[in-house]
């Protein structure tokens, strides 16, 4: 009998002892589990505030460019044309003198046709560094007008559709013109393209921008390894805008440039 109540009791401290090994681990399992959790969860949070954090440098840096813009503007308009307009209206009343010789005349002449040009210079600068349809009629209205005048004054062919984007801030809508004023200015420049495909679509979660040009195109491994300023602007700006820039090109080829935003919960 006693053997047996030994063996009984061997038993149930093997037992006891098995339980308890067996809470032990588990409770290892779980502390390490929530504690690896708990690291995950704070590196996530690391990282996203340090992506917002980045995003705000960039909005800042982007805002400061574009009050810059703003006061060039505002300085070609009040400081630069209003005195070449005095210019202009000065050669007028001395063309009209008869009094003035056939030299000084020609002199004068020239004079108002340098000033002419420059004034509608300076008028196109100011107009490019801050779009006034912008503020007035919306991005649509400024991409056409974009797209008008491009096809006027090169030999550019442009094919367009774009959709109002109505869920789009006005700052936002900016972002989205400095894009493709910028996609357009490296198809004329680098690219050497003469035609161009620009679509915009509106979906229920943001909106998609497709761009493609004939032009020469380019490696698009060197350009990722080492991007322009343009390029870097356009990272930056569709970065603002909570979105993806896909880039395709090739040598001969042409590129194209797709870029996928969604609208900010």
């Amino acid at each position: 009998m006693e053997k047996e109540f030994m063996e009984k009791l061997i038993l149930q401290a093997l037992v006891y002892g098995i339980i308890f090994l067996v809470l032990v681990t588990t409770g290892l399992i779980l502390f390490f589990h929530y504690s690896r959790r708990k690291i995950i969860q704070k590196e996530l949070e690391k990282a996203a505030l340090k992506l917002e954090n980045q995003k705000k440098i960039l909005q800042t840096s982007i805002a400061i460019q574009e009050r810059e813009r703003n006061r060039i503007a505002q300085d070609l308009h009040d400081a630069i044309s209003s005195k070449l307009n005095i210019v202009s209206l000065s050669t007028n009343v001395l063309l009209v003198d008869k009094t003035i010789g056939k030299k000084q005349k020609q002199s004068l002449e020239q004079i108002l046709d340098i000033t002419t040009n420059t004034l509608e210079s300076s008028r196109k600068i100011a107009h490019d560094l801050l779009p006034p349809i912008l503020d007035k009629f919306g991005l649509k209205a400024a991409l056409e007008e974009l797209f008008e005048e491009c096809t006027a004054n090169t030999n550019i062919d442009i094919e367009s559709n774009i959709e109002k984007l109505s869920k789009l801030s006005r700052t936002n809508q900016l972002h989205v013109f400095r894009i493709v004023q910028e996609l357009i200015n490296n198809s004329i420049r680098h690219g050497k393209a003469n035609e161009l495909v620009i679509y915009m679509e509106q979906n229920t979660t943001g909106f998609i921008l497709r761009y493609q040009d004939n032009g020469i195109g380019f490696t698009v491994k060197d350009v990722k390894e080492k991007p322009g300023i343009g390029l870097q602007n356009i990272k930056s700006r569709v970065k603002i805008l909570n979105g993806e820039l896909k880039i395709d090109s090739t040598q001969n080829s042409g590129s194209q440039f797709i870029i996928r935003c969604n609208y900010e919960q």
